[in-house]
Formats: C-alpha cells, structure tokens, sequence
C-alpha cells in the first residue's frame, strides 16, 4: 500500500466517522477509549463530567453512534476497545480487553500511553499472533511475518461493520492469500506498517477532529 492508498483509505475512515456522529462523535470516542481502559462500564454520567455536558446531550450523541456498545443500564461497554470478547485480545496493566479490529489494537496504545500485549488468532489457520505494542512503536511480533489485512470501505455510519470487521491479523502472507483471492479490494500489511498507519488514523480522528470541539 503507497502513500496515496493510505491517504485515501484515511480519508474514507474520516468520512466514515463523520456519518457515524458528527463532531461531537470525535470526542467521545476518543475519552470513551480512555475510560473503558480502566476496565468498567461507562455511565452516561461518566462520560458527561469529563466532557462538561448535561447527561441527556450524552446520552442523545450516543444514540447517533450505531457501533457502541451498552449493557443492560444504558453503560458503554464498547467503543472500538471493549469489554466484551472479540478475537483481538487487549491486555492491559494485567486487565484483558479486546478490540474491535487488528487496527485498533495497534492504535491504541499510542493513545493510552502504555505498552500493550496483544494476542488475535490467524483468520487462516488458527494459530495465535502476538504483538507487544508500546506507545512509541511496536516492540515485538510473533510470527515475524504476520500482516494486517485492510479493506478501503464504503463511507458508512458502522464503521464497526464496514471496515472493523475485514480488519485481522494473519500469520503471512501466504495464511492471508485465500482470503484475499474472496475479498480483491482489501490488502495486508506487515503489523509494524500498519501500526503506522494506525498512527496516521488515530491523529487524524481523534486530535484534529477533536480541537474543533
């Protein structure tokens, strides 16, 4: 993937997140993630005295983000990290989560700033990858050669569904190659690449979006 499909690929995602909530979606998301790091549900009333809003605009922002995730009380369980199981486990300061996507799990350590230990399954075969990813960069990868497979999505308020969900690690190349002759758009990248992207994606929607808040 070149600079421009990467700059194009950013670009789908920013416009992705903007169908999904508008600005105020930028935002949350963004202390969503940093409160569920710490391994709770979120109340509403939570989010609001951190972002110095009544819990009723809350809680109407959050009925415009079709991808989050609430429990039984109307808490955020889920908000690309989650509490719930997903294949991409996320284990933090001894706690584990997981994410929604490979992408995620290498986009937010950066944002949390700390070191992160994650473990997915190949789509392909099974086997486990594992990724130790600090905020500065990735640290190690297991096998040396797995990827990251990315799609470039249509623009849609799910972002979770569009793009979220072609979004894994494979061991290689090769484990990779079935599933990519059943999806010709999408594309791997070796994890350390796409963990830079990560970065690029992560500074788009969560900084720049958010300092227009």
């Amino acid at each position: 993937m070149d600079n421009y499909q990467i700059e194009e690929l950013t670009d789908v995602l920013d416009r992705s997140f903007r169908e999904s909530g508008s600005v105020e979606g930028y935002a949350m998301f963004r202390h969503l993630i940093l409160l569920l790091a710490e391994g709770q549900p979120v109340t509403p009333e939570r989010i609001a005295t951190v972002l110095k809003r009544s819990p009723e605009e809350i809680k109407a922002t959050l009925r415009k983000l079709p991808s989050i995730e609430l429990d039984e009380h109307g808490n955020v369980v889920g908000a690309g990290l989650t509490l719930r199981p997903t294949p991409h486990r996320f284990t933090i300061n001894d706690r584990t989560m997981f994410t929604w996507c490979a992408l995620d799990a290498l986009m937010f350590p950066g944002l949390l700033g700390q070191t992160v230990q994650v473990e997915s399954p190949c789509v392909a075969t099974g086997a486990p990858v594992r990724v130790k990813v600090a905020p500065d960069g990735v640290e190690q990868v297991e096998p040396l050669g797995a990827v990251v497979s990315l799609v470039a999505p249509d623009v849609s308020a799910d972002i979770r569904r569009s793009f979220c969900d072609y979004v894994n690690f494979f061991s290689s190349n090769e484990a990779a190659s079935q599933w990519l002759r059943e999806h010709p758009s999408a594309t791997t990248l070796p994890v350390k690449e796409a963990y830079q992207l990560g970065q690029r994606l992560a500074k788009s929607v969560f900084e720049i979006k958010e300092a227009g808040v």
